[in-house]
């Protein structure tokens, strides 16, 4: 077992809204909280509060309280920051929405999660009504932000001024957030998230992510997601941070946001460090007002991380968690040149871990020198979920009796505690009975200039037998066959580990928190 180095942290016995909003003395009250990267326009910390206890009060003189579930399906704005915290203090759970969701899958989640609200836009507004009118929520409960007739608006229920509920529930007990797991190995499953989860998580990531008051943090990453969520929408406003929203990822609008904006901290997915990398129309920005770009959902290779580095002249940092483990659980600390970009760095306070021989299931040993061996990460600490909602087979297979989480994930821990995540258990491919890891072909195919993204999958040769498989899209501009494709990764791996199959299509599918979506290569 492999404990954090790093000094234990004290978890209050708060509510989210008491842990972030409870203590803002009256001088930081007047700072910019949010900026919306589309209009310009802004919010202090005083507006924000008022706002998240109007919109409590509004929900609570309805009925919606400790008990009441409600959805939110609703793109990055200064607005989402009201209303998620808004129903996190009227004692209500929040089930936050992908808003690229078609209206079944709308409806499948507000169903399981038991909604009887439903918070959106009017850009969004028919796939949401179409989904509440299959789940029985009428009109009066779904609420359009801007403004829709026969809809509630953000402006009319703040304009009735009802005060903010008193409430009282246990934190460690009590359901913050239902955010639901990605469903890429799966059905999506609501992950039973505390107050005293969220609370930790952000008490954690203090010790290690070194935001402070005077940065602008950019907020692509979705907030209904769970990175966007605990990272930007909590911990950033913990840190009395300006947070710059965008409604979603445009390369074009992003740099311009990050140069109009002076955004110092930048916390993307690896889609968007190929970007940064490669892309002509990075030159076209002044970009030197950052200062680090950290990435999370997915793995990031480290000779990407370099290109990135020595192209906007910032650190770049990569962390790793789980939406079961509210999520972070490891980072790299922003002053730690010593530790290898390629790794998700160190263990947060607070938090455990052990390797499991994937085979075998024995606990690998902490290596006294060098590398371990690669085995299963199993995670605990106070930021692990409660279970999955309604899901007791699920939960009991995630989650064993002595609170660690099994995360099926394949890694590896160095003598100083430094974790790297070789590839997802079961995506491992096998070939010839060795396993091949899609996640380092794929870094090294990404370091091919005429490659601008690549995914890897093991696919059926013509015997039946599972081959690694690469799926290609190719740089604007240049030219590269399937022969030169296999040539590049042959050069670079061992014999077994080679390409065998390439297809060049237009884009790597992703879902939103940009993880690849091998399934749906799989299904071509």
């Amino acid at each position: 077992m492999v404990r954090s180095t790093l000094p234990d942290v004290e978890v209050p016995a708060l509510s989210v809204y008491d842990f972030l909003f409870g203590d803002l003395d009256e001088q930081r009250l007047d700072a910019i909280a949010l900026i919306d990267g589309t209009s310009g326009a802004e919010t202090s910390y005083r507006t924000l509060v008022e706002q998240i206890q109007l919109f409590a009060g509004a929900l609570a003189v309805r009925g919606v309280g400790v008990g009441t579930r409600v959805g939110v399906l609703c793109p990055n704005t200064p607005a989402f920051a009201t209303v998620f915290h808004g129903i996190l203090r009227s004692g209500a759970t929040a089930t936050t929405i992908n808003s690229l969701y078609t209206p079944d899958e709308i409806a499948n989640q507000l169903t399981d999660a038991e909604a009887e609200w439903l918070i959106t836009v009017s850009p969004l507004l028919p796939g949401a009504r179409a989904a509440a009118e299959r789940v029985g929520i009428d009109a009066e409960h779904l609420v359009v932000l801007d403004g829709a007739e026969g809809h509630p608006s953000l402006a009319a229920l703040l304009g009735e001024g009802h005060p903010a509920p008193d409430v009282s529930f246990d934190p460690a007990e009590h359901l913050a957030v239902l955010p639901y797991s990605s469903g890429t190995t799966g059905r999506p499953k609501g992950v039973m998230l505390t107050h005293r989860n969220l609370v930790a998580n952000v008490s954690q990531c203090r010790s290690t992510i070194s935001l402070a008051d005077d940065d602008r943090v950019l907020a692509v990453l979705p907030f209904f997601h769970i990175y966007g969520m605990t990272v930007l929408l909590n911990f950033a406003l913990r840190q009395r941070a300006a947070l710059v929203t965008m409604p979603r990822f445009d390369l074009a609008d992003f740099l311009r946001v990050v140069s109009e904006h002076r955004t110092t901290w930048v916390f993307i997915a690896p889609p968007i460090a190929v970007a940064l990398a490669k892309h002509p129309l990075v030159d076209e920005y002044d970009l030197s007002s950052v200062k680090v770009i950290f990435s999370g959902a997915a793995p990031l290779d480290g000779s990407l991380a370099a290109a990135v580095a020595r192209r906007l002249d910032c650190t770049v940092c990569q962390g790793y968690g789980m939406t079961e483990t509210s999520p972070v659980t490891h980072a790299i600390p922003y002053d730690r040149d010593d530790i290898d970009r390629a790794s998700v760095g160190l263990l947060l306070s607070g938090t455990e871990a052990r390797l499991r021989d994937p085979e075998s299931g024995a606990d690998l040993e902490a290596p006294a020198g060098g590398t371990s061996e690669p085995g299963e990460l199993l995670i605990r600490g106070p930021q692990v979920m409660k279970g999955y909602l309604n899901r007791p087979d699920a939960t009991a297979e995630m989650l064993d009796d002595d609170g660690w989480l099994h995360t099926g994930d394949v890694g590896t821990v160095t003598s100083e505690g430094v974790f790297r995540i070789v590839d997802r258990l079961k995506e491992l491919i096998k070939y010839k009975g060795y396993q091949v890891a899609p996640a380092v072909l794929e870094a090294v195919l990404l370091d091919h200039p005429a490659i601008a993204d690549a995914a890897v999958i093991g696919a059926p040769d013509d015997d039946g037998q599972e081959v690694p498989k690469a799926f290609v899209v190719v740089q604007a501009g240049a030219d590269i066959d399937a022969a030169g494709v296999m040539a590049h990764v042959a050069e670079r791996v061992a014999p077994h580990e080679k390409v065998r199959q390439v297809e060049f299509i237009d884009a790597i599918p992703k879902s939103t928190s940009g993880k690849i979506l091998r399934k749906d290569l799989r299904a071509r």
